[in-house]
């Protein structure tokens, strides 16, 4: 190995890049017999905010002087399709960067937002995945990444993971090998080509103006106030949402008092003959899939469903105008199609037969 090798981990605090960029890091040492470092940068840990993973690994000979971000990675890792319409999330790469991005079913169309000097691209159905083996997203970008980068083994890989997890948390060290193992072997090329549309020009990550020492903004002003670029918390969701059955719905408030983004929207109405706040549903936008209101509704009004199984017109908001960014919805709302296992919760909830 010349150099290093550098690879950047694109999350949101929930998905487990931390763990998976410590893990990569251990391996390193214990296993490729190779130097390396790994940190993470984070705000405030809280669910469906930006996390960024920094690995660097490099041979037994030199020493690894450089403990900043990674800039320019060699494997770029995205976990989560949404970050890929951030252009942020693109920054440094070219066309000697290898990326996986975590693509399920569905959102393929989201593969524009891919810059056109990328060539190497590789897609892995992670949430899916994760779902099916009781594991998580983590584990199966593991798997991929070691199959991708080209150093190290699946024998390897889970190796670490039994080092790390299995005596911590032995009850899901059977999932989490398998969803390494799944991850390792199921990661496939994405084929490029030469016509890119239009939407990857406009994201291409090369030409953009870049700031340093000479072309930073004067009085070091910060462009980008907030905690985040972008508040869409969507990304966050691990396969699940609750549906709102308004039918059932009581207008008790234990939904709004226990969700911890606000997403719930309550507006002047009647129920029950008395003017009241009136309980229109969540705003998926900023929903994070935590089901903690699916715990406390009383009577059921919310029920927990499969994201995939629920387009986004299943649960607009009844009152258009209440939604602040509508457009978002189109952005950020899964794709798919209602089959049985939403309808059937439902059904269980009401008592029917299954």
């Amino acid at each position: 190995m010349k150099g290093y090798y550098e690879i950047r981990l694109e999350s949101i605090g929930g998905l487990g890049a931390n763990l998976c960029g410590k893990m990569l890091g251990e391996l390193g040492v214990k296993y490729l017999d190779l130097n390396s470092t790994s940190f993470s940068s984070y705000g405030s840990e809280k669910t469906g905010t930006p996390v960024k993973g920094h690995v660097r690994y490099c041979s037994k000979e030199k020493e690894i002087r450089v403990h900043s971000p990674v800039i320019h990675p060699d494997l770029l890792v995205i976990f989560h399709q949404a970050l890929m319409k951030d252009e942020n999330v693109w920054e440094g790469c070219d066309n000697n960067t290898a990326v996986i991005i975590a693509l399920d079913e569905g959102r393929k169309e989201e593969a524009d937002y891919i810059p056109g000097e990328i060539k190497s691209c590789h897609v892995i159905p992670a949430q899916k995945i994760a779902m099916e083996t009781h594991s998580r997203i983590n584990m199966v970008m593991l798997g991929a990444i070691v199959k991708v980068m080209g150093f190290g083994t699946l024998a390897d890989v889970q190796k670490i993971c039994e080092d790390t997890l299995g005596k911590k948390y032995p009850d899901a060290l059977k999932g989490n090998l398998e969803g390494i193992k799944r991850g390792y072997e199921e990661t496939v090329l994405r084929k490029q080509t030469e016509d890119f549309s239009e939407k990857k020009k406009e994201h291409s990550s090369s030409g953009r103006d870049k700031w340093g020492y000479d072309t930073a903004p004067m009085g070091g002003i910060n462009p980008r106030f907030g905690n985040t670029v972008a508040t869409d918390v969507s990304a966050s969701r691990q396969g699940y949402i609750p549906i709102f059955i308004k039918e059932r719905c009581i207008n008790c408030g234990l939904c709004d008092s226990t969700c911890p983004d606000m997403v719930f929207q309550f507006a002047k109405g009647e129920y029950k003959g008395r003017e009241m706040m009136v309980n229109q549903g969540l705003d998926y936008y900023h929903c994070k899939g935590c089901l903690r209101c699916v715990e406390a509704c009383p009577v059921n009004a919310l029920v927990r469903a499969v994201e995939a199984e629920h387009p986004e017109k299943d649960y607009f908001l009844p009152n258009q105008d209440l939604i602040r960014h509508p457009e978002y919805y189109l952005k950020a709302g899964p794709d798919g199609y209602i089959t049985s296992e939403s309808y059937l919760t439902e059904k269980r909830m009401e008592g029917g037969e299954v």
